[in-house]
């Protein structure tokens, strides 16, 4: 009985092993067996040798912060964790949002700012990355 077992056992691994080698070398797609092994995209067309090309720009932001004071506090206390790509990157939020991140930034996250500099990061950050305030 343990002898039928194992036999089922290490038929159904091997026919699982064949099967998975079959389909390992498939792409995505539909396939059928006549069309295994063949191109079934047409081929690009070829570019022009004396054909002119161009892109146009990508769009920068700007990734300096907006100068002002408190700029320091930020550059100093918040670029130990992160860059200010990441305040100048984030959507306009109001006023209190920013209270509660730079809050959330030191009693969740850990980061060792000073009080009078907390209080500096917060109005620059409410004075120039608001809905009302931000340049564009």
């Amino acid at each position: 009985m343990i002898n039928r077992l194992l036999a089922v056992l290490l038929i159904a691994i091997g026919v699982g092993i064949s099967s998975g080698v079959v389909y390992g070398d498939l792409k995505k797609g539909y396939y059928s067996p006549v069309q295994l092994g063949t191109i079934q995209q047409a081929a690009p067309q070829a570019l022009a040798p004396d054909a002119a090309y161009e892109v146009s720009s990508y769009p920068v932001p700007n990734l300096d912060l907006a100068p002002g004071d408190g700029q320091a506090e930020v550059r100093i206390y918040c670029s130990t964790c992160h860059g200010p790509r990441y305040i100048t990157m984030q959507p306009t939020l109001p006023a209190p949002v920013w209270e509660a991140e730079v809050n959330k930034m030191k009693k969740t996250l850990g980061a060792d700012i000073p009080e009078d500099a907390t209080r500096k990061i917060i109005a620059y950050l409410q004075s120039h990355y608001t809905p009302e305030t931000r340049k564009p």
